[in-house]
């Protein structure tokens, strides 16, 4: 029954998703033929041409129409076709999400990591050279754009000093059958490495907010007269305190990597599900973008699933009271 009502609870969110996002498209002020079509091309064309045109982009009809009769078709599977690439939705929805897979794991998984150990070492050495050091990172990195930090990265270590490409997910005017797993780590390094660093400083603070609970705490004082040392404290009562928080965290932070993600990959020109979004908004490519909508509301709803069930088999106390409830 507690399934049941996660998946209603899903499409529900995910219909409200998808609605707040044609809404914001249909009050776009920017004309769909002009700015994918051209206002030159558009004046060399017959009112033939021009009629063709805004039945194909819809213009003129109403937008609620417009997104029921995307709701009818995406229920029966269909996710509509990309107004701008010309091909299936999923099609082109699966190329940037395998594109976006490098950065976005690696970013998700280092920030993560990283977090989690940095607030563990600030909390356990209150007001310490190394606990100021990381809260006064945290600090800075949470209050930076992500997208300033791209652009420093990119012109630092691709522009000036040439250790990384300029942009792109591969080698220009390589083949695809050419493309080596190190030409893709070495295009996707500096935008991961942008998402990871923006991404640890929660994470590290959260983190370490619950450290200094937990050593404060009166079982720690207690590990304490009984002779504990330090390590064994923190192994033994504050990691095994702070787990199911940081899963919470690390989960959590899934929807900000995507977000992150859609500002990053448009600074590289990382041809990955952010920048497809940005595209599909200007161009007014409603069907792609209300699928990149509904899967990455998914997304992030699968890690808050996945969240959930780690709970279980980290404290075998929450399996047991869900099934006396």
């Amino acid at each position: 029954m507690r399934w049941v009502k996660k998946c209603v609870r899903m499409a529900v969110l995910v219909f409200l998703v998808s609605a707040a996002a044609f809404l914001l498209v249909s009050m776009s002020p920017l004309d769909p033929l002009t700015t994918n079509v051209g206002q030159t091309a558009l004046g060399s064309m017959s009112q033939e041409q021009i009629e063709q045109l805004q039945a194909y982009w819809g213009v003129g009809v109403p937008p609620v129409k417009r997104f029921l009769s995307w709701a009818g078709d995406f229920l029966r599977g269909d996710m509509g076709i990309s107004l701008l690439y010309r091909q299936p939705v999923a099609k082109v929805i699966w190329t940037k999400l395998a594109n976006s897979l490098w950065l976005l794991s690696a970013a998700w998984l280092l920030s993560g990591l990283f977090g989690f150990l940095l607030g563990i070492l600030a909390g356990i050495r209150r007001e310490s050279a190394a606990d100021r050091l990381i809260t006064s990172y945290a600090l800075l990195t949470a209050s930076t754009p992500s997208f300033w930090l791209a652009m420093v990265f990119l012109m630092l270590f691709a522009i000036g000093l040439g250790w990384f490409p300029i942009g792109l997910s591969v080698p220009i005017g390589v083949e695809a059958s050419g493309v080596t797993t190190a030409d893709r780590i070495r295009h996707a390094f500096l935008p991961g490495l942008t998402l990871a660093l923006t991404g640890i400083s929660h994470i590290a603070l959260h983190t370490r907010e619950k450290m200094l609970e937990v050593m404060e705490s009166e079982y720690v004082m207690f590990a304490r007269a009984r002779g504990e040392s330090p390590g064994r404290i923190v192994l033994h009562h504050g990691i095994r305190n702070l787990i199911l928080p940081g899963i919470t965290l690390q989960f959590a932070s899934i929807s900000e990597i995507f977000g992150g993600s859609v500002l990053v990959e448009q600074v590289f020109s990382y041809p990955g599900l952010g920048q497809a979004a940005v595209t599909a908004g200007l161009g007014s490519d409603v069907p792609l973008l209300l699928g990149i909508t509904v899967i990455t509301a998914v997304i992030v709803f699968a890690g808050n699933l996945a969240a959930d069930l780690l709970y279980e088999a980290v404290d075998p106390r929450i399996r047991r009271g869900r099934r006396q409830t």
